[in-house]
């Protein structure tokens, strides 16, 4: 009986072993994709940023302000 006892006790440390690692697993892969979210997010800001600043100094070339 108390081989049985060690035997699942053992099985269920190891269960909760892997799932552990499982979770960890999934936690860096989250972190990873939110980590490259936010990098594309940043690189459109600034191509938005970019384009802006190009149509205000051709609006202001086209008034004749950039002189």
């Amino acid at each position: 009986m108390a081989d049985n006892t060690q035997k699942m006790s053992f099985q269920a440390g190891e269960a909760k072993g892997q799932a552990q690692e499982k979770a960890s697993t999934l936690m860096d892969r989250a972190g990873n994709a939110a980590q490259s979210a936010k990098e594309s997010v940043q690189e459109a800001g600034q191509q938005v940023m970019s384009t802006a600043q190009g149509a205000v100094e051709g609006l202001k070339n086209a008034t004749g302000m950039n002189k």
